[in-house]
């Protein structure tokens, strides 16, 4: 696997869980970003979350895996399940994979592996997203994003600084919910304000990023590396 995937996981069974944490986070280039062990948090919590993928076991008290899947807009999934019945009907969700229990790390190496081909094989595909902005509905490629602030007049929106030059301003986003929808090795957020476009970094050090993008001074746009982000933005900056 030669990118860095970032998975939520969810089984009810908490002895299960660490084990399949433990597998998780001997396979390179794999972050487990939280592991749940009650569906109902899951469902809580993962709209806040930055990820590609879940690896959800089926059977769980109120809501299976199953039902969970319908909820997450689109991201991918691999099951892990004790019970082989299933399979028809995770297959019909558009499963990357169905593994049973018990789980092997040779098993689940190959899942992961599948994971990664779809997942840059859809961004490969895909070369825009569809955003609410203050413009109304806008069509944006990816390649045209270049810098994502937060909005000083409102935090609940995000001000995207495009190739061209123009400004939009998109609707009701947190910063997880737009680089959710973008490719994930090609954007990162680097402080609680902003993100940057990869291919704008021009200079790095441990806390500051000098980028190509251009003020109206004629100075380029410098942006703090802060420490909670330095070690993800490294990795996609020397992958």
């Amino acid at each position: 696997m030669n990118t860095n995937l970032k998975c939520l996981l969810l089984d009810d069974e908490l002895p299960g869980l660490t084990y399949l944490k433990m597998l998780c986070e001997q396979i390179p280039g794999l972050e487990v970003v939280k592991a749940f062990d009650n569906p109902d948090t899951f469902v809580r919590d993962f709209p806040g979350l930055e990820f590609d993928f879940c690896i959800l076991d089926i059977e769980m008290p109120r809501l299976s895996g199953l039902q969970i899947s319908n909820l997450l807009a689109g991201k991918p999934v691999i099951f892990a399940t004790a019970y082989k019945e299933y399979a028809a009907e995770a297959f019909d969700l558009n499963a990357i994979d169905y593994i049973r229990k018990p789980l092997t790390l040779e098993r689940l190496e190959k899942a992961v592996s599948k994971m990664s081909r779809h997942i840059q094989s859809s961004a490969k595909e895909k070369n825009f997203i569809q955003l609410n902005t203050d413009k109304g509905k806008a069509l944006i490629f990816y390649d045209q994003i270049l810098h994502i602030q937060t909005s000083d007049i409102d935090s609940r929106d995000k001000i995207i600084h495009l190739q061209d030059g123009s400004l939009l301003t998109a609707k009701n986003y947190t910063f997880n919910a737009l680089l959710n929808m973008l490719p994930v090795m090609d954007f990162c957020q680097v402080n609680k304000r902003e993100a940057l476009a990869i291919k704008t970094v021009a200079f790095f050090s441990n806390d500051e990023i000098t980028t190509r993008i251009n003020l109206s001074s004629g100075k380029p746009l410098v942006v703090t590396l802060s420490e909670n982000f330095r070690s993800v933005f490294q990795s996609k900056v020397t992958s």
